[in-house]
């Protein structure tokens, strides 16, 4: 299987979900893209058209195992 470019990832076919742990009071929210073959998109819903951080699944599921763990509570 060909890794996938994530330098020139298209997002057209996004379907964006706002996480679970951003309020509903408009301020820091994170969308996610799951349905991307190869790669998991992530973006600041206050900016839709604005960057989006790029990763690969095993790249996501350590981020994620690592949230689970408290690694970055401050």
């Amino acid at each position: 299987m060909e890794a996938p470019d994530l330098i020139h990832a298209d997002l057209s076919q996004a379907v964006w979900r706002k996480s679970s742990h951003s309020g509903g009071n408009g301020g820091n929210c994170v969308e996610v893209a799951t349905n991307l073959p190869g790669f998991i998109a992530v973006r600041d819903s206050k900016n839709p058209s604005g960057p989006a951080l790029i990763f690969t699944p095993a790249e996501w599921k350590a981020f994620l195992g690592g949230v689970k763990l408290g690694e970055f509570d401050a």
